[in-house]
Formats: C-alpha cells, structure tokens, sequence
C-alpha cells in the first residue's frame, strides 16, 4: 500500500459502491441494466416522455422567440425601444424587466406541472425499480 493511497485505511475487501442487484445502505435494491432498459420500453416511460416535452418544447421555443425579439428590437428598433412610457422608463426597459418576470414565470409554471403530472408518475416508476411495489 501507498502511502499516498487515499484508500489505505480501508480493509481489502472494501467497496463503497454495492454490487447491481444487491440491497444498497438506504435498503433498496439496487436495479439491473436490464430493469432499466425493460423501465425505458414501458408505456409508463413513454407517458412520461410525452408529458415532459408536451410542456418543455412548446415553452422552450416561446421563451427563445421572446428574448430573441427583445434582442433583435433592441439592436434594429432604437426608436421603438427608446419610447418612453412614464418618466424616464421606456419600452426597452420594460420589456427587459419583463424577461426577468417571465423566467420567473415559466419555472413557477414547469414547477406546478412537474408536481402534477411528472413527479406522480416518476416516483410510481422509481418505486418499482427499486423493489418498494
């Protein structure tokens, strides 16, 4: 042994990650590659999958339109972007205040949604790898 062997103290036979299939110090069972694959080709995987992208792409590709247009405006439309609405607030300034809100806005949005229709769904599938139904 090393002296410069971060794992010397151990005894030979340590290892701290348990085998596939074997109960893991939390107790559950630790699930094999072919229990994945078999969990990856259910129709409860695909729902998931379905029910994840029904929300993220649709959300995604807006959120990337509006800020690409709040760029794209604030580079070619100085005019339109420096219209002031109260004071010294103008447009420009408002819709940049906006992005911030509606980042706010959307994660509040993915957070109810993956509470209501991902989490329950996820966490049956988790259990049932796991060996807990």
């Amino acid at each position: 042994m090393s002296a410069h062997d971060p794992e010397s103290h151990l005894p030979p036979h340590h290892n701290p990650l348990p085998e596939l299939g074997e109960p893991a110090p939390g107790g559950y069972r630790i699930t094999t590659a072919e229990e994945f694959v078999a969990a990856q080709s259910s129709p409860e995987f695909a729902e998931l999958r379905r029910k994840f992208r029904t929300f993220a792409f649709p959300w995604t590709v807006a959120f990337l339109v509006w800020y690409f247009a709040y760029v794209l405006l604030s580079t070619y439309a100085e005019e339109l972007m420096s219209t002031p609405v109260v004071g010294h607030i103008n447009v420009g300034l408002l819709m940049g205040l906006a992005q911030f809100a509606t980042t706010f806005l959307l994660t509040w949005l993915y957070v109810r949604h993956a509470n209501r229709n991902l989490d329950p769904l996820a966490s049956k599938m988790r259990s049932e790898l796991e060996g807990d139904a």
